[in-house]
């Protein structure tokens, strides 16, 4: 008896040991103090870039939205917390796949705040998005009409030559290259920062059919040229971010970062991408939650005491999925407030609204 409790002891030891090189355990926690190390980047995955950006505040506001007050644990098991922290190790996107309303975007949320990195871009994917609208937007027609503008306006004896900053532009001078450049969230990512960003790439699979292939240089080389930039006379020009309120230095019209930021691709499962992509990405498939953590999720964002009756809805809410239905943990959310609010009669308009609220999606309706 005494053996066998010591075997367990050293094996629970040694597991212990195995998982010491996590530093994401899908918690969401916020970390007190130091946020925690990021590893030392593999010597093939080493980045450059200068000039190093502060660091981003804090999105609380969007991290409670997807997380709620406590940042519920997602339904990972143990192997897919590794391929997580695997990613994070080989600075390797993630490629996260499952059913709709799994929690698959709020991996990126959950990933930011347990990690300290700030605030997430997110990225949308629709059929007509392409590599540039990630990356950079640059407002030719508004340049020309500021640059029209200000001739009519100008002194014939003033100089046309842009100035080194916005700081330094006198009102004599052309309007500034930088005030019409404003980095897309893939562009903002691949900033350099001290720490990594975290990049949500949302519903890759909607895309057209070119930009998982136009992904592959960016993902592989963590850097981009602004032609526009590359082609002034400016060594450096101050440029708009994703970020509110945000500008950057860009030198040499080169964008390069310093640590490869954490990507989170999603994809509903509509359509394969290429092998070339796949190798770049690791996989990771994510499934229905548990009962437990149902309501786990429901208490978080609800952000008070268990409403009466909500063990009722989480079992119609796994026994429709059961049954073959495509549901979301976001209909399962707006059911239980809908039903906790005084003077809610379950009666048979009661019954028609909770049908109407908890429908199968698959079904177009």
């Amino acid at each position: 008896m005494t053996e066998d409790r010591h075997e367990q002891h050293a094996a629970s030891e040694e597991n212990g040991a195995h998982r010491s090189w996590r530093i994401f355990h899908a918690t969401g926690a916020t970390p007190a103090g130091e946020p925690p190390a990021i590893p030392a980047t593999p010597p093939w995955r080493e980045f450059a870039g200068e000039p190093l950006q502060p660091a981003p505040a804090a999105d609380d506001r969007a991290a409670r939205r997807r997380l709620g007050a406590t940042g519920s644990r997602l339904n990972l098991r143990d192997e897919e917390i590794d391929v997580v922290n695997a990613a994070l190790l080989l600075r390797r996107p993630l490629l996260v796949t499952g059913p709709p309303g799994v929690g698959k975007s709020t991996l990126a949320y959950l990933l930011a705040r347990e990690l300290g990195l700030g605030r997430v871009l997110q990225w949308s994917i629709v059929s007509r998005t392409t590599l540039r609208d990630g990356l950079y937007e640059y407002d030719s027609i508004g340049r020309a009409q500021a640059i029209a503008a200000w001739r009519a306006a100008a002194d014939p004896a003033s100089s046309a030559e842009p100035v080194a900053s916005p700081a330094e532009q006198p009102a004599r001078h052309a309007p500034y290259l930088g005030d019409f450049i404003t980095l897309g969230p893939l562009g903002t990512a691949l900033l350099a920062y001290e720490r990594p960003r975290v990049l949500l790439i949302d519903e890759l699979d909607k895309s057209d059919i070119d930009l998982p292939n136009d992904l592959l240089h960016i993902l592989e080389n963590g850097s981009y040229d602004i032609p526009e930039l590359v082609r002034s006379a400016m060594p450096t020009v101050n440029v708009f971010t994703d970020d509110p309120d945000s500008r950057a230095d860009i030198a040499g019209g080169r964008v390069e970062c310093r640590e490869f930021p954490v990507v989170v691709i999603t994809s509903n499962g509509e359509r394969e991408f290429p092998a070339a992509f796949r190798r770049r990405c690791l996989p990771l498939e994510m499934r229905q939650p548990s009962r437990e953590q149902l309501v786990s999720i429901v208490v978080s964002h609800l952000q008070r005491r268990p409403p009466e009756g909500l063990e009722a809805l989480v079992e119609d809410f796994e026994r429709r999925i059961r049954e073959g239905g495509t549901q979301s943990v976001d209909q399962l959310l707006n059911a239980v407030h809908v039903t906790s609010m005084g003077g809610f009669q379950a009666d048979a308009d009661g019954r028609k609204l909770m049908e109407m609220l908890l429908r199968d999606l698959s079904k177009g309706r």
